[in-house]
């Protein structure tokens, strides 16, 4: 599997991304620029976290229209693997590859610790490695708390896109929501770091069993 990792002006997470990807997971990956137009020959986008653009505007507001971004909108329809995590999420909201918003925490501080999620829907391309039905995984946000509005709520749960939800709700994040899918299943969006938790030497792994998910589903799907 070969994976893109688009790097933003101000994204800070990316290398971790493809450390996690090629020397945790075994697989290929590249750093892609914000400026490259095409996806071809890649099997997964990974949008890592940082603060794309300073966050200016809104989180993840002017990444959005990147040159990138139709490339990424693209692969996205055509089924291909997405995930964003932290200013990610916050750009495919943005770019409305995912339903709802993210707003300030409820507490209007930045938040950086490990945290305990529930797996709500272990049957995604993007949970089916796991075992378990809880893992921890850190998180390092200002702008978390997820917003949608009531029909958009309760479709999302008919149809089993709320992927991971908090145990203890850090951000104030409706109905609990740490992660989520689109209804077609192969974009997720989530607050917590998997990339941060894929090594014991830094006292998590459980991030590993995400991509590893991905890994399987395109290998499944070839």
């Amino acid at each position: 599997m070969r994976f893109a990792v688009i790097v933003f002006p101000g994204s800070n997470c990316d290398e971790d991304m493809y450390h996690a990807v090629v020397d945790q997971l075994g697989e290929s990956a590249q750093l892609l620029p914000h400026t490259a137009t095409s996806l071809a020959g890649f099997d997964g986008v990974l949008i890592p976290g940082g603060f794309s653009y300073g966050d200016y505007l809104r989180c993840g507001a002017i990444a959005r229209f990147s040159p990138i971004m139709p490339a990424i909108i693209d692969f996205a329809n055509q089924g291909g693997l997405v995930l964003g995590v932290c200013n990610g999420f916050q750009v495919l909201t943005e770019a409305g590859l995912l339903p709802g918003a993210l707003h300030e925490n409820t507490s209007l501080e930045f938040i950086c610790k490990d945290t305990e999620l529930k797996i709500t829907n272990p049957n995604t391309r993007f949970t089916s490695a796991y075992t378990t039905d809880t893992i921890t995984l850190p998180i390092a946000h200002g702008e978390g708390n997820y917003y949608c509005d009531p029909d958009t709520l309760a479709q999302m749960q008919a149809n089993g896109q709320i992927v991971f939800t908090y145990t203890d709700n850090p951000n104030g994040s409706v109905a609990d929501i740490a992660g989520i899918t689109n209804a077609q299943g192969n974009v997720l969006g989530m607050m917590p770091h998997p990339e941060r938790a894929v090594e014991a030497l830094l006292g998590l792994t459980d991030g590993l069993g995400l991509f590893e998910s991905m890994a399987q589903a395109t290998k499944t799907a070839l």
